[in-house]
């Protein structure tokens, strides 16, 4: 390994674009989507999602967790899109959730640098896959910590990015501006308490300028800067929001991925003429992460054709 394959990034801000892999944003027709692993998935107690449902009694069941993981597989299936996964791991626990360990860019795949110690571990799967696929490696975080469920490119040329000073840290999110404004590209930071986990647990994207979010507890700035941007928005409910019902995925051509349990936001989805495909995914998201946090677009196409 040279460092050359961990970073393609242009010191100059001039990195090309890849033409067979890469995303431009979050609502392009979705192509490919790596996945984690489920076979060491268990509920752990770092997150307030899971820490509610283990207070309040529920029980984790692996057979239940595995089988509702492959329908949300089959739902990806059926919308034709290639499912790559993560070869699995020992000891990692939260692997299944690949949207923190990397993040897809028009130039090729950011690897983050996770908060958890026990996550930490998930580099070695995410470094093996991209390598053995041949997709480039823009650069490697190295300045403090940088999670994938911060990250989202709203549209061509914009990133919304949260920080909770946990997940990810200043330092992380501020090298990974640093590396978007010298491609040019427009860098909007949120800040938020880490008790809402990640940003995609508050907002995500449903489809071109189109938003789902939790406006009880979205920063007003961000707010206004989707308003800026005549980005509409469909309101979760705080209680829907914290069961992972925000936590979505545009499948592009006005088709979006969503818990079956997400009643409020499937409803506005159709009221808005997408057409939703709704896997029960219960047994994971009282784990702390829906369909979101367990996929990395890896190419998505774009209006202007496929990126």
């Amino acid at each position: 390994m040279t460092n050359n394959r961990l970073q393609t990034r242009s010191e100059l801000g001039t990195t090309a674009p890849l033409e067979a892999w890469g995303c431009h944003s979050e609502s392009g027709r979705l192509l490919d989507v790596l996945i984690g692993s489920i076979k060491n998935y268990t509920w752990q107690t770092g997150n307030a999602v899971s820490r509610r449902h283990l207070r309040d009694g529920a029980r984790f069941d692996y057979q239940t967790a595995a089988s509702q993981y492959q329908e949300m597989i089959a739902a990806y299936t059926s919308a034709g899109v290639k499912v790559h996964t993560l070869p699995a791991n020992d000891g990692l626990p939260y692997q299944v959730y690949a949207r923190d360990s990397s993040v897809m860019t028009p130039w090729g795949a950011i690897i983050s640098q996770m908060y958890s110690p026990w996550r930490r571990g998930e580099v070695k799967s995410v470094l093996q896959f991209y390598l053995d696929s041949q997709i480039p490696i823009y650069d490697v975080v190295t300045a403090g910590s940088f999670e994938g469920g911060d990250f989202m490119m709203i549209e061509p040329g914009a990133v919304l990015c949260g920080t909770s000073g946990e997940r990810t840290s200043e330092e992380g999110i501020q090298q990974v501006k640093r590396w978007f404004e010298q491609e040019g590209w427009e860098f909007m930071i949120g800040r938020f308490d880490p008790h809402f986990l990640h940003m995609d647990v508050m907002c995500v994207m449903v489809a071109e300028k189109l938003a789902a979010v939790c406006v009880d507890v979205i920063p007003d700035e961000v707010l206004a800067w989707f308003k800026n941007k005549h980005i509409d928005i469909l309101e979760v409910p705080y209680r829907e929001a914290m069961d992972l019902g925000c936590n979505v995925v545009s499948l592009g051509d006005d088709r979006v991925l969503l818990p079956e349990a997400s009643i409020s936001l499937k409803a506005s989805c159709k009221a808005a003429g997408l057409t939703v495909f709704d896997p029960d995914i219960s047994m994971l998201t009282k784990g702390g992460g829906g369909v979101h946090c367990m996929c990395q677009p890896l190419h998505r196409q774009s209006t202007l054709g496929v990126i």
